[in-house]
Formats: C-alpha cells, structure tokens, sequence
C-alpha cells in the first residue's frame, strides 16, 4: 500500500509541474505529460520502476474517452459519417498495412512483416482526441475526419487481434495463448463465438437504450451524487469487462454505449461525472508512455530505431495525404489530417505484447519497434503544434464550426431551470428559432418533458462540470429561472469567474431578490410577477371602458418608469429604511402624474389604426 500511495504521489506531482509548464510555453498538454514520464521513468531519475504494471489500469482512461467521444456522436450523425468511416478510415488501415508490411517483408519474413504492418497502421486515438478536444476541433470538418479515421482503426483492432494467432511462426509458444489480456473463447465453434459477440454488442445497446433510463432516473431522485458517479462508473466498467470476457475491444464497447446513450437526457450529467477520472487516467497512462521510452535500448540501437520511427511517420503520412486526396478530404484540411494520424497508437503496446505472446513477433523484434512507436507518439503533438502554426489556418474551418452547432437564427443559449416559466420561455425561444440547451435537476419532471418533445437534459447547473458539458465555454447567452435567488446567485459567481464574456439573464421572485442580483452585476432581470401584472392591469383598463390603445400606452409608460424607478431604488436599498420609503413614494406620485398627463393629452393626434378593424375605419 506505501508503494501504490507513493507511485500515486508520484504522478500527481508530477503532472501538477509539467503540464502547466507545457501550457505556459504553448505546448499541448499530452507534450507535458510524456515528459514528466520521461523524467521519472526508469531512465529518467527512476522514481517510478514497474511502469507496465501502472500503464494497464490507466489504459482505462482510452476506454472512458471513448465513452465520452460516443456520447457527442447521435446515431444520426455517426450513419451521417458512414463513408467517411468505411472509405477514409478503411483505405487507410489497408494501404498503410500493406506498404508498412512491404517494407519490412525486406528482413522479416511475411508472417511477421504482416503482423508489423497491421500493428502500425493503427494510430494513436488517446492522443489524437485529446488534442483535438484541447484545440476545440472535435466538430470541425478536419476533427470529423481524423476521428473518421481514428474510429475506423478502433474497430479494426478486433479482427487485427484475431489474425494474429494465424500469424504464428514458433508454433512452442501456441500454448501459452494469453488468457491474462482475453478470456479465451476459441474453444466454441465459429459461429458459436458470432452469436456470443453479437449478443455481448445486443446487452450493451438494450442496458443503455432501456435499462439507463429509467435507473438514473431513480438514482436521480435520491439526489446523492456519489450514487450517480458510482452507477455511471460501474456501467463502464461492466461494459469494459462484458467486452474483455467475448474478446472485443473494451474501447468499442464504450464507445457503442456511449453513441446509443446520446440522445439519453442523463447524457450531460454523466459526461460532467466521468470527465474527471478520465482526465486523470488519460494523464497518468500518457506519462507511463513517456516513462516506459527505453533510452538504453534506444542507445545501443539508435540508428535502427530513430529511423524506424521516422520512416513510420513519413510513411503514414505520404499515404494519409494520397487517402485523403482520393476520398476529397477538402484541400485546407489535407495536411492537419496527415500530420494528426502519423504516428503510432496505444493498440501497438498490446498487439506486439499478444503477439509476443503467441509465438508471432520475438522480444528482439518488439522491444525496438515499441520505442519508435512511443518516439512517435511523443513527436505528435509538437508536429500538431508546429503544424498549426506555419501551416494550417484554422479560421476558414472556424466558421464551418459555427455552422454546424449554432443556428443561423439566434444565438447559442443555455437553458437552466425548466418550470413553469422556463417551460414559456423555452417553447417562445423554440418558436422563435432559437433551440437552447435546457437543463433541470429534477428527474421526473425531465422524463415528462421529454415525452412532449423536449430537450431536456438532467443535472445540477451549479457545477461547473456540468455548465461545461452543456456548452458554457461556446454559449453566449445563460437564462436563469430557478427562482431560488441563493442558487442563482451561487451560479451567477461561478459563471464569471469562469466564463466571463457570457451573459446571465435571471428572474427574480421580488424586488429583493432584485436588488441581490443587481449587487453581483446580473445583465438583464426580470421580476417573474411583474408582466403578469402588467398584461393583466390592462385588461382590466379596458373592462373598465378605457380604450384599448389607451391601456396599451399607460401599460407602456408604467413599465418604462418602473425600470427607472427600480434603478433609483437601488441605490437607496440599503439606506435607513424611511429615506427609501420616501423616496418610493416622490416615485409613485411622478408616475400617477405623468400617466394622468398622458391620459389628458389629445388622443385624436395619435395613430389608433393598429386596432382598426377594416383600412376604412
């Protein structure tokens, strides 16, 4: 227990110093991860020994980033990304495999050569994601076609790790099949092993189609968030594990869940949840990357291996920009997508490892290749960052962006309270054309609305997880109608210490509350009786015999001096109590006076037409 807990010190510290030091001089923050490796690895200052045994739980962190990936993409939009996916992502992994797989055939032979090539045409979807996440282009036409890529190659991690037993060439090490990485279930027939995967891929789209719902809903209701942290860990977990046991990718397995759970209300409350393990895992396996680059090999063979990692980057990326050229990748985004993909993935340390295992590959011959492939991966991001800056504009790509997630019609808005004045507010912003993002945390009541047709997504808007999961960092606009002005006021602090260009428009219950929100600078208030009684005070005008247009204009002139008359309020508010009185009152008597000079005025001058009801009256 000293040594887990001083190994986890470790990596804490160290990811606490570097990558703020990697931000602080542009760099990304995987950059600043793969060093911090690099420097306490067993080649390093040697503060952390046994780094496989560490990178085996924190691959989980790929597993829940893909979970988070699924939960961006609706079914819609993947079918929508189906030939990007099939032709781009396809005709990479081929044509890399098999020229990669050419070029060693020279000094291995085929067997082996193929085992190469298929391993290292897979790229690396940790780092890749990260950066574009980082960078903000997950929606960009040049992010939906990396991931094209990236997911394709996740899926063909499964096939590739099937053939590789058929690979073999020492056949003494066939026994040894590794049963500690896969349950091993080739002992069933053929078609027996297809009805168990398929049902394992049926379990996990019926748990999160039917059986998620309504579980987070009751677990929704206890209002005990670490019951829900708890409940949406253990569905990944039990995914990873249902996906280990039939012998898929525990990746591709969140990752399904992740895309049927797209469209679940519970989805922004479960990416807040889930966020925070995965950056940490993500984090601590991107340094067991950087501490497991073995210098002493690299030393004793630094000829072969630097160029072994060299050819795998320009290889890839020659065939990257020759794939996306075919399949019309847009001309501005050909390089970004080569650059991205160039390099060696995650699924390497375990496909060499496998076929290590099954008598495919011998240690001679993984140990060099799996130092060029974490050579690559940690040149990635500082050929991202270069590329982007000589290279690459982003601000064509920038308004694609905008294109695809803003309405032409109206701005970007957050919705944070669904009752019955949210409820008005959202169907009149709907109608409108403006489409926000509504949230609530009450369960039941988001499981109504959604059966009326709403969009509305369960979770506490005070976390600051949560508003960033919902948009806030591209929002322009947050509507606050819980009502509970400590609340409002709790998440008003926390949006411009965080997200200081968004603006907040609030109600408010009374001309207290008012007065609260206007002392933390709230940009528009509203008092949620105040139209009410206004629209109403008109009505009644005209049951009492006044002219139509005349309530109209009286409604009009009290309003417009009730927002003079509540700013002159404030700033006596919190003066002795019958100076403000007094001042109310001077107030009231200007407003009666100035409605009954309205009122005297000759209304034959003014413009009734407006309730005419034919154009001869």
């Amino acid at each position: 227990m000293e040594v887990f807990l001083l190994q986890l010190f470790i990596f804490f510290v160290t990811s606490a110093i570097a990558v703020p030091i990697a931000k602080k001089l542009g760099l990304s923050s995987v950059l600043g991860y793969l060093s911090a490796g690099i420097v306490i690895g067993p080649f390093g200052i040697s503060l952390i020994a046994d780094v496989e045994s560490v990178m085996h739980i924190t691959e989980f962190g790929v597993v829940m980033m893909l979970f988070l990936v699924g939960l961006e993409l609706k079914p819609s939009m993947l079918w929508q990304m189906r030939m990007p996916i099939l032709g781009t992502g396809g005709a990479q992994v081929i044509v890399t495999a098999l020229v990669i797989g050419s070029v060693t055939f020279l000094v291995l032979p085929w067997q082996q050569a193929l085992a190469v090539g298929l391993t290292l045409a897979l790229s690396s979807t940790a780092i890749v994601v990260q950066i574009l996440r980082e960078n903000q282009m997950m929606n960009t036409t040049a992010g939906r076609s990396i991931f094209s890529v990236l997911l394709l190659q996740d899926l063909a991690f499964i096939p590739i790790l099937a053939l590789m037993p058929f690979l073999a060439t020492d056949l003494s090490q066939e026994a040894s099949h590794s049963k500690t990485l896969f349950i091993d279930i080739s002992q069933f027939t053929g078609t027996s092993q297809f009805i168990i995967i398929l049902a394992s891929l049926l379990i996990v789209f019926v748990v999160g189609k039917y059986i998620s719902r309504p579980l987070f809903r009751v677990i929704a209701q206890t209002h005990v968030r670490e019951i829900f942290v708890g409940a949406a860990l253990a569905m990944v977990v039990g995914i990873s594990l249902l996906m280990t046991i039939v012998g898929l990718s525990p990746a591709l397995g969140t990752f399904i869940a992740g895309v049927v759970l797209a469209d679940n209300e519970y989805r922004h409350e479960l990416e807040s949840d889930i966020e925070p393990f995965k950056g940490l895992l993500l984090g601590v396996f991107f340094i067991s990357i950087g501490a497991s680059l073995n210098f002493k090999l690299i030393g004793d063979n630094m000829l072969m291996i630097i160029g072994i990692a060299f050819g795998l980057m320009v290889i890839k990326f020659v065939i990257l920009l020759l794939v996306a050229y075919v399949f019309k990748v847009a001309k501005k985004n050909r390089i970004i997508f080569a650059v991205s993909l160039a390099q060696g993935g995650e699924f390497a340390f375990v496909l060499f490892q496998f076929a290590k295992t099954n008598g495919v590959l011998g240690a001679e011959i993984t140990d060099p290749f799996i130092s060029a492939v974490v050579i690559s991966m940690f040149l990635a991001p500082l050929l991202f960052k270069v590329n982007e800056k000589f290279l690459y504009s982003r601000k064509t790509d920038e308004i694609n962006q905008q294109m695809d997630v803003i309405d032409e019609k109206g701005k970007q808005v957050i919705l944070a309270g669904f009752g019955q004045l949210g409820m008005d507010i959202g169907r009149f912003l709907i109608s409108a054309g403006v489409k926000p993002i509504i949230l609530d945390n009450n369960a039941a009541k988001v499981d109504v609305l959604r059966k009326f047709g709403f969009e509305v997504y369960y979770g506490d808007v005070t976390r600051l997880d949560l508003l960033k999961a919902a948009g806030a960092p591209e929002a322009e606009l947050l509507i606050l109608t819980m009502g509970d002005v400590e609340i409002t006021k709790k998440l008003v602090d926390i949006v411009h210490k965080h997200y200081p260009n968004l603006k907040i428009v609030a109600n408010a219950s009374d001309l207290e509350a008012t007065y609260e929100l206007m002392d933390i600078h709230v940009d528009k208030i509203r008092r949620e009786s105040f139209g009410s009684a206004l629209m109403l005070g008109q009505d009644i005008l005209q049951l009492l015999g006044m002219d139509p247009y005349d309530a109209y204009r009286l409604m009009r002139i009290f309003r417009k001096h009730n927002e003079d008359m509540v700013q002159e309020l404030y700033k006596r508010h919190q003066e002795d109590m019958d100076n403000y009185i007094s001042v109310y009152q001077q107030q009231m008597e200007n407003l009666e006076e100035l409605m009954t000079f309205d009122l005297d005025m000759d209304s034959d001058v003014l413009d009734k037409a407006w309730k005419s009801a034919s154009p001869e009256e």
